[in-house]
Parts: C-alpha cells; structure tokens; sequence
C-alpha cells in the first residue's frame, strides 16, 4: 500500500472542559461536536489531551439553564473536578493523507479547531500577522484567536467579511480586520 493510502487517526475535539459545577464534581463543557448526546452519553468512555490525564468514562450527562454539564466516573468533589479544568475530549477519526476534515462537507465554512490552529495569518495586502492559536465556538458566532508577531491575542470574529479566505493545504488564513481590533489588549 502506497504511503499517501495509509489511513492517518486524527483526534476530534468533541468538548472543552470548563469550570466546576456544583459541589459533586460535575464540570462544565464547551461543547464542539454536532451529537454531544451520541457522544458524550453516559458510560462512554472519552479520550483526552493530554492524552496521560485519561481516559475518562461519561457518568453523568445534562444541560442546565442553557450550559452542557457532565460528570465522570471517579470525579466526586469541586476539587477532583478543578484538576480537570481544560482537558480537551477527543475522539479519533480515520481519515485519508490529504483528506480535507470539515464538519460538514456541505458547508465549507465549518471547520475543526485541529484544523486552523497554527495557520500563518495575514492581511489582504499579504502583510503577514501571526498565526492562529485557538478556535472560540460561540452560539453567535465563532471566534478566532489570532497570536500576532508582536505578542498580542486578538480575537477576530470568523465570518466571511473578516476572514476572506481559510485555505488548510497552503496553511493560511487572510484576515481583513477593521482599524484597531488587532491592537485591543495592547
């Protein structure tokens, strides 16, 4: 079998642990996958990344007041679920070398955060910027965090107006930011 037909195993970010919940170690989530009830439900057994802090099984699984709460086996007190504070739930996915991974592929506007962390960013004029080191997903609308060469983090809502082009296999995004967003926290 050639190289470029091996099947790569890319890890999915499928939840961000957040803070405590309560005082019987339920954390809350941010949740990054379209089936967080297929995926996340009780006694599923979750990877993580940091891959040496799991795996975690799913105990318990709701949504409260709006927020995604989960509790895992093992998890009993505020504190237990504190150490658990930003773990990343992955799961992995087979997918071919080369293969463009999207959301969904009827939407080429939806992308993983695997996806476009790290991507060099730059200006319309091909000035460049920096690179992106996180996706933000927002009910209103996703956010990327964009570390600049002057070691500054902007964040730049991800819609079309302000990110013309994402382009994975060349590993650029151009950003079209309006004057002074990428100087906020200076």
């Amino acid at each position: 079998m050639p190289v470029d037909d091996v099947p790569e195993t890319t890890p999915r970010v499928i939840a961000r642990v957040g803070k405590p919940h309560g005082l019987r170690g339920e954390v809350t989530v941010e949740i990054r996958t379209d089936d967080p009830v297929g995926r996340l439900a009780p006694g599923t057994v979750v990877a993580v990344d940091p891959a040496e802090r799991g795996p975690l099984t799913v105990h318990s699984a709701r949504v409260h007041q709006g927020v995604h709460l989960l509790g895992f086996d093992g998890v009993t007190d505020r504190s237990q679920a504190e150490r658990l504070r930003g773990l990343r739930l992955i799961t992995r996915t087979t997918q071919p070398h080369g293969a463009t991974r999207r959301h969904d592929e009827d939407d080429p506007e939806e992308y993983y955060e695997d996806e476009v962390v790290g991507l060099a960013v730059q200006l319309p004029s091909g000035a460049p910027v920096g690179y992106v080191s996180a996706l933000h997903t927002r009910p209103a609308q996703d956010l990327l965090e964009v570390r600049t060469h002057e070691e500054r983090t902007a964040l730049v809502p991800f819609v079309a107006a302000l990110v013309p082009l994402v382009d994975i296999p060349a590993g650029l995004v151009v950003i079209d930011p309006p004057p002074g967003l990428l100087e906020l926290d200076a």
